[in-house]
């Protein structure tokens, strides 16, 4: 497993022929999900690199970037584990020039659902992805189910900007209690699991209705239950949405809708969202 900028080597096949390359792009912190992906990343080409790079431009003022945790020499075990064939590890001063003035505009889906509470987010994200695309260059992106938004944006910028990348989403992965894996889970007290979980659980009891209405009241009745739970929960939004747009789907919609949600459980934010098929 190379570490570094030796991704070029993974590109020649045997005998001189093109292989392909896929790219799992992360912040660290691996765990389960995150080996997921590495997994389906080797199913789909013929070699895996993974990035690690806690990237500043997506943290707000007031988030976790400092505290984000950083387990580099855990997470190069895991990807050799999984068999990534590279690391991509750059430094933040290699990432961006100290006078950077060119970034990826989210445009109006930056700015709705998760967007609405971390003004510039998606542009940080974006502009990293797009910085990562022309790096590796890989044929093939896999990304976690879990960030819905940010998954629909990334498909959005790959076709707006013409591309060469084929984005693959990986379904979310949770623990057996039903939390969504999170690098963030290990900033959860006991007790803030506890209430965590109400997430998860309104997700599948919006899941067991069809109509629009049906599904955000059964979620929203889990949820205003949680917050009345020690510690209680803080909803920052219950969203349901095209999975292409991100904008609100109307009453009558019919075909694929993201239930999507937002949450502060003690200092902890936290998301999920589950993909419905609303019948005809």
């Amino acid at each position: 497993m190379g570490v570094g900028g030796g991704y070029a080597a993974a590109a020649a096949g045997e005998g001189g022929g093109r292989s392909t390359l896929a790219l799992v792009p992360t912040m660290g912190a691996l765990h389960e999900g995150h080996r997921a992906l590495i997994r389906l990343a080797r199913e789909r080409a013929d070699h895996v690199a993974v990035s690690i790079f806690v990237n500043p431009l997506q943290f707000g003022p007031q988030e976790d970037y400092s505290r984000y945790p950083r387990t580099f020499g855990t997470d190069l075990a895991v990807c050799a584990a999984e068999g990534a064939g590279l690391v991509f590890a750059p430094a933040v001063e290699e990432m961006y020039l100290p006078d950077r003035q060119v970034g990826v505009s989210s445009g109006q889906m930056g700015t709705i659902v998760e967007g609405a509470f971390r003004p510039g987010h998606f542009d940080g994200m974006l502009t990293v992805v797009l910085k990562l695309f022309n790096l590796v260059q890989p044929d093939i992106a896999v990304f976690g189910q879990k960030d819905a938004q940010q998954l629909a944006m990334i498909r959005r910028m790959v076709a707006d900007l013409n591309l060469p990348v084929a984005v693959v989403g990986a379904p979310t992965v949770r623990e057996p209690d039903g939390l969504a894996l999170s690098s963030r889970n290990r900033y959860l007290s006991v007790a803030d699991r506890v209430t965590a979980l109400a997430l998860s659980t309104a997700l599948r009891e919006g899941a067991r209705h069809t109509r629009p209405k049906d599904i955000l009241h059964a979620a929203h009745a889990v949820l205003d239950q949680a917050a009345q739970a020690d510690p209680p929960l803080a909803l920052d939004y219950l969203s349901l949405v095209d999975p292409a747009t991100f904008t609100a789907v109307a009453d009558d919609h019919r075909g694929e809708a993201v239930l999507a949600v937002a949450a502060r459980v003690g200092t902890t934010r936290l998301i999920d969202n589950v993909v419905l098929t609303l019948p005809a």
